[in-house]
């Protein structure tokens, strides 16, 4: 930083001095100018009045690098001045103890942020697992149909009220019978219409329409008349 400054001196001197020169080399020319005043010429007054300005601006310059020159120049001998002398005796002292300020950073046990992030990780563990304990707890969805059944007797002679009792009969796991009725076919025919409730996961449609065709001294045919997701 001081040859910065040592360099910013010269440098600063370097212009004070062509600007001397140039305010010399203006009061020159005034003062040819000046034996030629006598002479009534506007050219030559405007050419007075712009060297008077521009010595103005050169004086200017040069009071403004003089002082800035005087200013460095303080500066860099406070800062020269200022510098403590560290002796030989004084430097293993100053390396010990900047030693002893490093190992204070070294922590042997593990960090506070070490510490912390453990804490964090157990309490989001716990977190997680009463939230999958209250999950499993809740039941779980589900998966519903309801299904109208029409079966068909074999003829007007089949006895429905046997025919509905069969079909009730028929019992699993998931399935629960609802509402049913008799809807005339033709001739005299009725066929049975039965509404069902079934689990999906646990009765299947084919399963039931099978095991309602096995009452065959009953039973003609089963379609299904609706099928809708509860």
């Amino acid at each position: 930083m001081s040859a910065l400054i040592h360099e910013k001196i010269w440098l600063d001197k370097t212009i004070y001095h062509d600007a001397e020169r140039d305010y010399y080399e203006s009061l020159s020319k005034m003062d040819s100018v000046a034996s030629l005043a006598g002479v009534p010429n506007t050219e030559l007054t405007n050419k007075v009045s712009n060297l008077e300005k521009e010595n103005s601006e050169l004086k200017k310059t040069m009071d403004d690098l003089r002082k800035l020159v005087i200013s460095l120049q303080a500066r860099v001998e406070t800062l020269e001045g200022s510098k403590p002398s560290q002796s030989k005796a004084e430097a293993p002292k100053a390396a010990a103890k900047d030693a002893g300020d490093s190992d204070d950073g070294v922590d042997l046990f593990g960090s506070d942020d070490e510490e912390e992030s453990a804490e964090a990780a157990r309490i989001r563990e716990e977190r997680l697992a009463a939230y999958n304990a209250k999950k499993s707890k809740k039941p779980a969805l589900i998966a519903k149909s309801n299904i109208i059944l029409d079966v068909k007797p074999w003829d007007d002679e089949t006895d429905m009220k046997a025919l509905e009792e069969a079909v009730r009969n028929i019992t699993s796991d998931g399935l629960l019978w609802g509402a049913a009725k008799l809807v005339p076919l033709a001739y005299g025919i009725h066929k049975l219409q039965i509404s069902c409730v079934v689990e999906d996961d646990k009765v299947s449609v084919d399963w039931l329409t099978e095991e309602i065709e096995k009452n065959e001294d009953f039973v003609q045919s089963v379609d299904i008349a609706a099928f809708n997701k509860v």
